[in-house]
């Protein structure tokens, strides 16, 4: 009998989200293989005590049902046969179709399914981040204490997990190289082209980035410098070229003029997009956290700097403009390195262990 996978998201999917891609790229592959998928895509996650609120979500669900508004349809190309749904909230079980298997994403989707009854299939958690940004901590570490099944993304959370005493499996995640590679040879880039992902939770470092690039263009003026992401950008300074929410094609255009990609986050679970800068030929300046160290070895596949210091990541992106050897042995090393990420692998293993 075919299996039925169930993946809980806590909100649409209009916006790019790191990890929900994470989870329309296991839906993608999971169909292809067989798997019947459903995606949850809740109107509100947190708990409609009014009457009054929960008509207002009950409605708002039924207009998104209709126009399709929470499917990532200008970012992520999701397969047919993965049924996406939007549901009032997650707060009763009847929205939820029942499956084999349920997984949680954000820690707190994991609250309700854990509530849920044995229908809904056996329950196991994904968990992409240690999600301190949001809400009460100490009730976000009660979530790794669920009767979950765990699966980390990363070694270092696999390091809370064991801080916590708690039993997981660690699945990296995939990257798609026919969406991501190399299309201009690393060579013949301007060897002062930068990009970086701009955003404005403050520990994805885009202040400390724009401060380090800042100093960069005191030494190096010509600097090109392209920033992407959500946020409408109307603060970025006048030298940055911006680029509001790319197309698939277009971020890949960007990724491969890129020389030196940029990435400054005082945390991550496991970094999105230098990942695929790097698939697409651009040497990596990021911080040295657990979720780019995942995929990147200092001065082997790239360069780690401090967190929160502007002044050394711009002496690191001064030293490969002026060294291009290093940066085109550094980008080669890392466009070599991480095509072992595949989600061929990822879904493999993410299979073994829901069929356990």
């Amino acid at each position: 009998m075919t299996k039925c996978i169930t993946f809980v998201l806590p909100q649409g999917g209009k916006i790019p989200i790191g990890g929900f891609k994470v989870v329309y790229e296991y839906a993608n592959n999971l169909v292809s293989r067989g798997y019947k998928v459903n995606i949850i895509h809740s109107n509100h996650f947190t708990i409609k005590k009014s009457v009054a609120s929960k008509v207002r979500s009950r409605l708002g669900s039924i207009r998104k049902s209709i126009n399709k508004s929470y499917m990532p349809t200008t970012w992520f190309t999701l397969d047919r046969r993965v049924n996406a749904i939007c549901v009032p909230s997650l707060e009763d079980e009847k929205y939820i179709p029942d499956a084999d298997v349920i997984i949680a994403t954000m820690w707190w989707t994991s609250e309700f399914v854990a509530g849920y009854s044995e229908k809904k299939g056996g329950k196991y958690y994904l968990i992409q981040h240690y999600e301190d940004w949001f809400g009460d901590e100490e009730r976000l570490i009660k979530t790794w204490q669920l009767p979950l099944h765990k699966i980390v993304i990363a070694r270092w959370l696999a390091e809370v997990a064991e801080e916590l005493n708690e039993t997981y499996t660690y699945i990296p995640n995939g990257l798609d190289f026919s969406k991501f590679n190399m299309d201009i040879p690393i060579e013949s880039r301007n060897k002062k082209n930068i990009m970086m992902l701009y955003h404005e939770a403050n520990w994805k470092g885009s202040a400390d980035g724009l401060q380090a690039l800042s100093i960069a263009k005191r030494y190096i003026p010509d600097l090109t410098v392209n920033l992407f992401g959500v946020p409408a950008g109307d603060d970025l300074p006048d030298w940055v070229n911006y680029h509001r929410i790319p197309s698939q094609d277009k971020l890949r255009d960007l990724y491969n003029q890129a020389a030196i990609f940029l990435a400054p986050s005082w945390s991550e679970g496991w970094g999105l997009p230098p990942a695929e800068a790097m698939m697409s030929g651009a040497a990596v300046v990021a911080t040295d956290i657990g979720g780019h160290k995942e995929f990147l070895e200092n001065n082997i596949t790239g360069c780690l700097v401090p967190v929160q210091r502007p002044d050394v990541m711009a002496d690191t992106i001064c030293d490969l403009i002026r060294d291009d050897g290093k940066r085109i042995m550094l980008a080669t090393a890392g466009a070599e390195n991480i095509r072992q990420f595949t989600w061929a692998r990822a879904t493999t293993s993410l299979i073994k262990t829901i069929e356990r």
